[in-house]
């Protein structure tokens, strides 16, 4: 496993629907979201990235305003639990449901979080094994069962060796992306999965005045 990411996605529609209608990026709204997110920094539009570069290092912001969606890949989403978020990202849903989506391969980290449209946090689960579970709010959602109550494939897979969980927080990353979002980057693929490639993101250099 190799797959890494820092994504937040605003939605006013299902995810997986606008994903797959190969959505038109609309740059000026896409530039004023990013201005908002970072009322006092200096903006710099760099090359048009996809929605496979969810992970841009920090500094550095990956966005897209789409029909029904807006999404914002960046390092801020890439704390160890939803309470790292900095509130104006949270504020910015404004009527829209808010995901959070990371994960970091190196260290086997992962990390979800659900915001209502009125602000409410539904759901946010994180952990990694230095750091056992970090955040655990909330109902767990229906894709999380499997693997909690452990994962016959994985404890198969360890021969032995010791874990501190009963999956592999990886594997859970990659489930949550196909629940929420209708994608994966390591999974099985699926007829009718988006075109991660076709979907566009603004590049931008985020520098503080």
């Amino acid at each position: 496993m190799g797959a890494k990411d820092w994504m937040l996605f605003y939605a006013s529609d299902d995810v997986s629907k606008v994903l797959r209608s190969s959505p038109q990026i609309d740059r000026e709204a896409t530039k004023a979201l990013v201005e908002r997110l970072y009322p006092s920094h200096d903006l710099t539009p760099g090359e048009d990235v996809t929605l496979y570069d969810g992970n841009p290092p920090q500094g550095t912001v990956h966005a897209a305003v789409f029909d029904g969606l807006s999404i914002v890949c960046t390092w801020e989403a890439a704390g160890d639990s939803y309470e790292d978020l900095p509130a104006r990202f949270i504020t910015e849903a404004a009527g829209r449901t808010l995901y959070l989506h990371a994960m970091h391969s190196v260290v086997d980290f992962f990390s979800y979080a659900i915001w209502e449209p009125d602000g409410t946090l539904r759901r946010a689960y994180s952990l990694s094994p230095d750091s056992g579970v970090i955040a655990d709010v909330g109902t767990p959602l229906p894709f999380e069962e499997r693997y909690r109550a452990g994962d016959p494939e994985f404890l198969a897979s360890l021969e032995g060796d010791e874990y501190p969980f009963r999956f592999h927080p990886l594997d859970l990353a990659e489930a949550a992306l196909r629940d929420l979002f209708g994608f994966t980057y390591e999974g099985v693929y699926e007829d009718d999965d988006p075109e991660l490639e076709e979907v566009v993101l603004a590049a931008y250099s985020v520098t503080p005045r």
